[in-house]
């Protein structure tokens, strides 16, 4: 019986010995063979055949050794995330279906609308369209004013033609005064002597702007000079015109204005003009009993000569 007994106790330790050192491999071609002393999430500890401890993690494994390992309940929580599926054991991937897109017919015109039918569409744009035709106008007004044309002409064809109007009108040169204009007599000079027209350059042999009675009309009285007047419209009354016509007022007082006193009528007032200190390229400086005016020239809608007393 004793024997029995010793022979027993090998054989179980010899199995028990057997049982617990298993051999594993790794990841890097190498293996290990030992007990497992320890397991958690992040690995277990080997105690190995050399009576040494080792660490290793579950990536180390190799998938044969993983799948071994599994089947021992202790470890199968923690080996199977690292365990990769067969090809057999993947789920087929779902077939990627596109939606089918139904889209709501239209006009090719609502598709793709012109500028000004795009504008139309808005009120942003019925605003923009309005801004421009009241800008079209008002060009209509300034260019005839500076053109010297009907104003009622002009604006009226630029409301029938926006644009196209006023630059017709804009193209077209500055029309010269009327010759019938110098032609008028003057007003109670005997024997119906005509008077310079406004604007005109007096004639030969005549004293800046004094009109004298001719020898064979049996008087010798001076006639007197009248008023004259250079409204806009019928003049351009510009820089250059200020320079040639009224040289006289420019700086000190010469020819005409040693007989004529000045008064420009502007948008606003009436300016008594003494001399003409400075022509700008647009606007005048002018000496008044008041002080120095400056004077835009589109402001200006008259400028009259007044014959001084004798």
């Amino acid at each position: 019986m004793r024997k029995f007994l010793i022979v027993l106790s090998l054989w179980l330790g010899l199995t028990a010995g057997g049982f617990a050192a298993e051999t594993w491999t790794l990841t890097d071609g190498t293996s290990v063979s030992g007990e497992i002393v320890k397991s958690d999430d992040n690995g277990v500890m080997v105690h190995n055949t050399a009576d040494a401890y080792n660490n290793i993690s579950w990536a180390q494994f190799s998938q044969d050794s993983l799948k071994h390992l599994a089947d021992n309940p202790k470890f199968k929580p923690y080996v199977e995330p690292f365990i990769e599926p067969t090809a057999s054991e993947r789920p087929a991937k779902p077939a990627i279906r596109a939606p089918t897109v139904t889209r709501p017919l239209q006009p090719p015109d609502k598709l793709r609308p012109s500028i000004l039918g795009g504008l139309v569409q808005s009120s942003l744009g019925l605003f923009i369209l309005l801004v421009i035709y009241a800008a079209n106008l008002y060009a209509a007004f300034e260019i005839a004013v500076v053109r010297s044309r009907p104003i009622g002409v002009v604006m009226g064809v630029a409301a029938v033609l926006p644009i196209i109007g006023p630059i017709l009108f804009l193209s077209q040169p500055v029309e010269a005064p009327a010759a019938a204009e110098e032609a008028a007599p003057a007003e109670g000079a005997p024997g119906g002597t005509p008077a310079p027209a406004p604007g005109a350059a007096p004639a030969a042999g005549q004293p800046g702007i004094e009109i004298v009675a001719a020898s064979w009309q049996g008087s010798k009285e001076e006639k007197k000079p009248q008023p004259q007047i250079f409204s806009r419209g019928k003049f351009t009354l510009n820089r250059r015109f200020i320079e040639t016509k009224f040289a006289g007022f420019i700086g000190e007082p010469k020819d005409d204005a040693k007989n004529y006193s000045m008064e420009i009528r502007t948008l606003k007032n009436v300016v008594p003009v003494e001399i003409i200190k400075q022509v700008a390229a647009s606007e005048l400086i002018v000496e008044t009993p008041n002080g120095q005016v400056t004077v835009p020239y589109s402001d200006i809608q008259e400028i009259k000569l007044i014959p001084k007393p004798a």
